[in-house]
C-alpha cells in the first residue's frame, strides 16, 4: 500500500469575505450585505409594475422560494406610482421583503418627483452608464443619491458593459493608444468597468451618502470576463459586491454559466449578494433563478436553504423510473413545504434525504442520509428499507411506497426538529 502523506489533506472551503456590511431595511426586517453576512440571494420580477396586484404576488413568489431581495422595474411616472401599492400589497399579506427600483435614464424625476416611491424601496440600483450625458451625469447622478441619503437606502451602482460610460471608455481608449504596449480591447473594457463604479462610488460618498450602503457590481456576460473583473474589483476597494452574469441566458446554458462563474469568485471570497439571471423557458416560474442561486450557495457550503435530496442517476441495474419520480416528487415536496417549516421547525434546512435506486449504494448512501429509502433495482427483491439516522427502521411494499416514505419524512420532521410545547 502506498505510504499516506505526513499531514492530513486539507478541507476545502471558501474563503472569508473582507468587505463593508450593508443594510438593506423594511420595517424590522434587516438584510445585511457583506462583512460576515450570509451571501444573499435576490431576484428581480419579469411584471410589468403598473400592475401592482400582480407585481406583488410575484414578488411574494420570489421571497417564498428564497430570494431575500426582490428587484422590481421603476421606468415610468406610473410605475413609480404604483410602487407605494405593491409595498402595501405585500405588508398586507405579512412579506416584509426589501424591494429594489432598478433605474435607468429617468431615475432622478422618478425619485424626485414621487418621494412616496422612494421611500417605499428599501434600495436603489443605478447605472453610472444611463444617468446622462456631458454635464447633466453627475447632477442626476447626485440627485439620485441625496435622495437616497436623506432616507438612509441603500444604493447599487451597478455598471454594465452593455450600457457603458462612453466617457469613460473614450478616455481609456484614448490612453490605451499612446501605451508603448496597447492592451487588448477586452482589458480596456475591464478598466473603464471597474474605473466607473469605483469613482461613482467615491462621488456618492462625497455627496454624502454613506459608504456603509454602498454595494458595487460590474456586471458581463462572459464567465472568464466576470472573473477578471470581479478579482480586481474586489482587490481594488471594500465595498460589499453583487455578483451575477448578465444576460446569462435560457435553461442549462444559463444554469451552467451561473454557476462556473459565481462558484469560482464565491470560493476565493468574492462577493456578498448574487442573482442568477435566467431567461424563462415557456411556462418555466420566475422562481427557477432563486432555486438556482440558492443550489450555488448550498453546493458551496455557504448558506443551507433546504433539506438536501441524494439521488442516484439510474442505470441497467435500475427496474423503472420509479426512484426518478420519487426523488422528483420529494425534492417538489421538501421545497413546497419550506415557507411553513422554516418557521416551525428550525434546523430543518439542514435535514438530507436519500432517494437511492439498487442495492449497489442504496443502503450506504441512505444510512448516510437523515431519512432515506433504497428501491429495489433489477433482480432484487421487490422491497424497498427505509433508514431513519443510519439504522434501517422498516421496509415498504407494494403500490404506494411514495406516498408512504413521504409521509415517514413528514413525520420525522415533526419529531426531530419539532418545539417542545
Amino acid at each position: 500500500m502506498q505510504q499516506t502523506g505526513g499531514s492530513p489533506i486539507a478541507i476545502a472551503s471558501p474563503l472569508p469575505r473582507k468587505s463593508r456590511q450593508a443594510r438593506v431595511v423594511w420595517r424590522n426586517n434587516v438584510v445585511t450585505v457583506g462583512g460576515d453576512a450570509p451571501v444573499r440571494v435576490q431576484s428581480m420580477t419579469n411584471t410589468d409594475t403598473v400592475e401592482a396586484v400582480e407585481t406583488a404576488i410575484q414578488v411574494r413568489q420570489l421571497a417564498q422560494a428564497g430570494s431575500e431581495m426582490v428587484r422590481i422595474t421603476v421606468n415610468t411616472p406610473e410605475a413609480a406610482a404604483a410602487v407605494p401599492y405593491i409595498r402595501e400589497q405585500l405588508d398586507r399579506m405579512g412579506e416584509y421583503v426589501p424591494l429594489v427600483g432598478d433605474f435607468h435614464y429617468n431615475g432622478h424625476r422618478l425619485l424626485t418627483d414621487y418621494p412616496a416611491c422612494a421611500e417605499a424601496l428599501s434600495k436603489y440600483r443605478i447605472n453610472p452608464g444611463n444617468v446622462g450625458k456631458g454635464d447633466k451625469k453627475d447632477k442626476q447622478f447626485g440627485q439620485m443619491i441625496e435622495i437616497a441619503a436623506k432616507y438612509d437606502k441603500a444604493v447599487r451602482i451597478g455598471v454594465n458593459w452593455g450600457s457603458m460610460d462612453q466617457e469613460i471608455m473614450a478616455e481609456l481608449m484614448d490612453q490605451n493608444s499612446r501605451r508603448a504596449r496597447p492592451w487588448e480591447t477586452r482589458q480596456v473594457m475591464y478598466e473603464a468597468l471597474i474605473t466607473s463604479a469605483i469613482s461613482s462610488a467615491e462621488l456618492a460618498r462625497n455627496i454624502g451618502l454613506n459608504p456603509d450602503n454602498i454595494i458595487l457590481s460590474c456586471k458581463v456576460s462572459g464567465v472568464q470576463d466576470l472573473i477578471s473583473v470581479y478579482r480586481e474589483l474586489a482587490r481594488r476597494c471594500d465595498y460589499a459586491l453583487h455578483l451575477g452574469l448578465t444576460e446569462a441566458g435560457m435553461a442549462t446554458k444559463g444554469t451552467v454559466a451561473s454557476t462556473a462563474a459565481l462558484s469560482v469568485l464565491l470560493q476565493e471570497g468574492i462577493g456578498d449578494t448574487i442573482r442568477v439571471s435566467l431567461t424563462p423557458q415557456p411556462g418555466e416560474a420566475r422562481t427557477q433563478e432563486v432555486v438556482v442561486a440558492s443550489e450555488i450557495l448550498q453546493a458551496l457550503g455557504l448558506r443551507v436553504f433546504v433539506p438536501s435530496v441524494t439521488a442516484c442517476p439510474g442505470c441497467g441495474r435500475t427496474t423503472s423510473t420509479t426512484f426518478q419520480e420519487l426523488a422528483k416528487q420529494i425534492d417538489d415536496f421538501l421545497r413546497g413545504e419550506m415557507p411553513v417549516w422554516r418557521a416551525k421547525y428550525p434546523g430543518v434546512e439542514a435535514m438530507k434525504v436519500a432517494v437511492m435506486g439498487c442495492i449497489v449504494n442504496g443502503p450506504g448512501e441512505s444510512k448516510h442520509a437523515d431519512i432515506g429509502i433504497s428501491l429495489p433495482g433489477n433482480g432484487e427483491a421487490p422491497a424497498a428499507p427505509v433508514f431513519i439516522d443510519g439504522e434501517k427502521a422498516l421496509t415498504l411494499r407494494g403500490e404506494h411506497i411514495a406516498q408512504e416514505f413521504q409521509a415517514l419524512v413528514q413525520s420525522y420532521v415533526e419529531r426531530r426538529y419539532g418545539q417542545p410545547g
